[in-house]
């Protein structure tokens, strides 16, 4: 019994089993299965049913499995003869599985929505950077300046990928498995297409065997999680790397670092370093669980019960994570000026330097040669390369308008790049895009 129990964990499906059970009540109603004053009694001790769960004084008993059972005892106790009737034309297989998706569908709705509230934040402060810029990083080492808001709003991007995700799986979970019984539907005249319009789902299940034992949907949302993870993990990873004293590009408020139990001078990054270390977790859920599926014959086999605690810990964890960084990036302060300067040094425009030439009918392979020769010179001699790019042939005194700070980032016009004019409609872009999100997530939320 210990072994096999769920109860600890699965209590949190009551008000998801509380939904789909009205709903199949009704439906063995409108089949001419129950009479009406049934259906209404049977509701009515599933509606109390719920409330004493809400209200945390539903007494539970030693033989409780589960909550589906827990709560079929209390609708017996409460309905008397009637309630015997509750689990009609009906197995715990399809009870559970429609469960799941009532409750993966709400939840996955309210990590879209806290999502949208995180773009909301970069978005607002990519609006307050203005033309602040830093330098952009391959390899983790400086290759070209780019404004500050560009760089917010590439996090903003990545979370957009993220609520487009959630919301192809919302589609596809949204299909109802009342009806599919244990594994080959029922002999009774039911109606599930009826019950799945009551519940708020696209569709009734196709397959009946298939319906019992999908549980693609728990795959693809602990996916999404843990992508959402690996995400946050980025930018938690430049939150530790720029809060730095090497770097200095931002400092923490107070209220979302921590201090040392010992060092009296130090702010921890603790938010961001465990965001960054709970996309281990949440990765290990999915690759968990999709263990647990592979091989598993047609149709329901008891492994599946394990689809459920992985499935709660990423919810919990990812909510934990949306909320704490976006309240830590929402306060952080940037350091303009360090930024600025660590992107102003004269090798971040050697591309552009390259594209001078490029511009001026030099090959580009050519232009890039001509200024990696430069920077070389540079730094094996010890000169500026502001001396020999004006003394260099190719370029003179013209090309040093690049080396001003900021010139070469507001040359940089193309759709998509880090120009200030490019940055203005992709901001535009971006906004639009969160509204749109927004209300998509509308028709999600009940």
């Amino acid at each position: 019994m210990a072994f096999s129990a769920s109860l600890s964990f699965d209590k949190r499906l009551a008000p998801s089993d509380i939904e789909a059970s009205i709903a199949h009540v009704h439906g063995l109603g409108k089949a001419g299965i129950l009479q009406l004053e049934e259906v209404d009694q049977l509701v009515e001790a599933l509606s109390r049913t719920g409330d004493e769960l809400a209200a945390a004084v539903f007494e539970f008993q030693p033989g409780d499995e589960d909550i589906h059972t827990a709560i079929e005892r209390r609708v017996r106790e409460l309905a008397g003869d009637v309630g015997a009737k509750l689990h009609t034309g009906r197995s715990r297989n399809d009870q559970v599985a429609t469960a799941l998706r009532l409750y993966t569908r709400e939840n996955l709705s309210l990590v879209a929505g806290l999502l949208i509230e995180f773009q909301r934040t970069l978005q607002r402060r990519a609006t307050e950077a203005g033309h602040t810029y830093l330098p952009g990083y391959t390899h983790l080492q400086r290759a070209q300046p780019v404004l500050l808001a560009h760089h917010l709003l590439a996090h903003g991007w990545a979370l957009a990928r993220d609520v487009d995700r959630l919301f192809a799986t919302l589609e596809r979970l949204n299909v109802s498995p009342l009806g599919a019984g244990a594994l080959a539907g029922s002999s009774l005249p039911l109606v599930p297409d009826e019950v799945a319009a009551e519940l708020a789902m696209t569709s009734r299940f196709e397959n009946s065997l298939d319906a019992v034992s999908d549980r693609d949907f728990v795959a693809e949302a602990l996916f999404d999680i843990a992508l959402i993870g690996i995400h946050l993990s980025r930018i938690g990873e430049e939150v530790v790397l720029f809060s730095t004293a090497e770097f200095g590009f931002m400092r923490l408020d107070d209220a979302w670092a921590t201090g040392s139990s010992m060092l009296p001078q130090k702010k921890n990054p603790d938010v961001a370093e465990l965001a960054r270390g709970k996309a281990g977790r949440l990765v290990g859920n999915l690759v968990g669980f999709l263990t647990t599926l592979k091989g598993l014959p047609l149709a329901y086999n008891r492994d599946l019960q394990e689809d459920k605690e992985p499935l709660f810990d990423a919810i919990d964890q990812v909510t934990l994570a949306l909320v704490a960084m976006e309240g830590l990036m929402g306060t952080v302060t940037f350091d303009t000026e360090r930024m600025q300067q660590a992107a102003d040094g004269p090798s971040l425009v050697a591309v552009d330097l390259a594209e001078w030439l490029v511009a001026r009918g030099v090959p580009f392979r050519d232009a890039h040669g001509t200024v990696a020769a430069l920077v070389r010179e540079s730094v094996e001699r010890h000169v500026p390369i502001a001396e020999l790019i004006e003394a260099h042939p190719a370029f003179g005194e013209e090309a040093l308008t690049l080396l001003e700070p900021g010139s070469a980032l507001r040359r940089h016009r193309s759709a998509g790049g880090t120009g200030p004019d490019a940055v203005a409609l992709q901001m535009q872009r971006f906004v639009g895009r969160v509204e749109i999100d927004a209300a998509r997530l509308s028709s999600w939320t009940r």
